[in-house]
């Protein structure tokens, strides 16, 4: 235990660890091998037990990578599709796909910030906004805020495990890790939940906005007085002249 302990230790005060930790949350962007966050996270932990590595190096280099992967997801979108290889045909795949769509369709901004927070859900929101030619300029400013705060979200679940076991590095690392699929996985839920909230919202107010209109209708056809046309052409009203049928007329 205490040689891992001493490795692990060793390869956080790398200088390599920085550029490892963009590459993959640049690949995480677009093939959703494994979350990010997890070394996000776990180095967050190492920098709270052995003062390394850097903090501040470990969120922009994190953030760099993910907005660049985010992007790359946007472009294969637009220019790949979503039916092109194999694994994008598995039904877990193209569930997180529809998924996507249809949500992109109703909520494009929320969708896209809060997306980032789901490993494969981000995947799929991105794909289908470059697939769907959502607006490059606009999606990137979202992914770049998202991306910030994401970052800063992963980095403090570390810190914060790491301050609980701050005498050793693997137990921290561990615990940061479990702590940080947790959350995940209740913020998944809790977006869904956000998600089916409004549009049950929505729906209920489009139902009461018919209804409204319908009784606008007819108060304003009562308003208008007297009976509706099919009566007043249906024959003579009751107490008038009634003509009579012009005689046989003899040759």
């Amino acid at each position: 235990m205490e040689f891992i302990n001493e490795a692990i230790l060793h390869a956080a005060g790398q200088w390599w660890i920085y550029p490892i930790l963009t590459i993959f949350c640049f690949i995480d962007g677009f093939i959703p091998i494994l979350p990010s966050e997890t070394l996000i996270v776990a180095l967050g932990a190492l920098s709270v037990t052995s003062g390394e590595p850097n903090m501040w190096f470990v969120m922009a280099a994190a953030a760099l990578g993910a907005i660049a992967g985010d992007n790359m997801a946007y472009l294969l979108g637009r220019h790949v599709g979503v039916e092109r290889f194999r694994w994008m045909r598995k039904p877990k795949v193209q569930r997180a796909l529809n998924w996507a769509r249809y949500e992109l369709d109703k909520r494009g901004a929320m969708l896209i910030f809060t997306a980032r927070y789901i490993p494969v859900g981000r995947v799929a929101v991105n794909w289908i906004a470059g697939t769907t030619a959502y607006p490059r300029r606009r999606f990137v400013i979202l992914d770049i805020i998202a991306s910030i705060t994401w970052v800063v979200y992963s980095a403090g679940v570390g810190i914060i495990a790491g301050n609980w076991v701050h005498d050793h590095p693997l137990l921290g690392v561990g615990i940061a890790i479990a702590f940080a699929i947790v959350l995940g996985i209740v913020i998944d839920h809790l977006l869904t939940w956000l998600h089916r909230w409004r549009d049950t919202r929505g729906a209920t107010s489009s139902a009461g906005r018919a209804a409204s209109r319908t009784a606008e209708a007819k108060s304003s056809h009562a308003g208008t007085g007297g009976p509706p046309a099919s009566s007043r052409d249906s024959g003579p009203a009751p107490g008038s002249p009634q003509l009579a049928a012009p005689a046989d007329v003899e040759a």
